[in-house]
């Protein structure tokens, strides 16, 4: 006997389900689509930067891993990128009581994602290099990272007006972004973050 899959018609319905289990999910037109369990490096890589980000002076509690955010898409309600930088508003937003970054609610400064492999025109690859950055600039989030290590790629991509415009950083290259001026990692030490 097989057991159907819970449908959602609402973002509460959503919020509200526990399965007992310890599995993350996107909501997809109205269904639970569990997340593939991370590879190891993802965790390490957002670790990485969590440990420069608060170097810089961002604060801890504006750092978050797991926060989820509400998109505008023809199939997805809610993204959950591997690494969330709140700005004061945002965070202040989601800590007074919701459990997600809801529309209408102020954005968070950066998005982070692992790219998980994959070549054009595989799921993985529109769903980080096509769907996800038409999303979050829709949200109007002013910077979404790419950061691609079976392409040995870290790409920022900053908002201008409704689009993001592109920068690949490889190897020795420093990362350049708009939102943290004085960062000073290369993409070949987030690549290979832990080696």
């Amino acid at each position: 006997m097989t057991q159907a899959k819970p449908r959602f018609r609402t973002l509460e319905d959503y919020l509200n389900y526990d399965d007992g289990t310890d599995t993350w999910y996107e909501l997809v037109d109205g269904e639970l689509i569990a997340l593939p369990s991370e590879n190891p490096l993802n965790f390490t890589i957002a670790m990485l930067l969590v440990s420069s980000l608060l170097q810089l002076g961002i604060p801890y509690y504006r750092l978050a891993i797991g926060h989820q955010i509400q998109v505008v898409s023809a199939e997805v309600t809610v993204r959950q990128p591997d690494l969330v930088v709140h700005t004061e508003e945002s965070i202040r937003a989601l800590l007074s009581g919701e459990r997600i970054i809801r529309m209408g609610m102020p954005v968070p400064m950066v998005v982070v994602e692992v790219v998980s492999p994959g070549k054009p025109g595989s799921e993985n690859y529109d769903r980080d290099y096509v769907e996800k950055p038409r999303e979050y600039a829709e949200r109007g989030i002013p910077e979404y990272w790419l950061i691609d290590p079976s392409r040995a790629v870290v790409v920022v991509m900053t908002l201008h007006g409704d689009r993001y415009q592109t920068q690949e950083f490889r190897n020795e290259e420093l990362i350049v972004s708009t939102a943290f001026p004085a960062f000073q990692l290369t993409a070949k030490q987030i690549l290979e973050a832990g080696a």
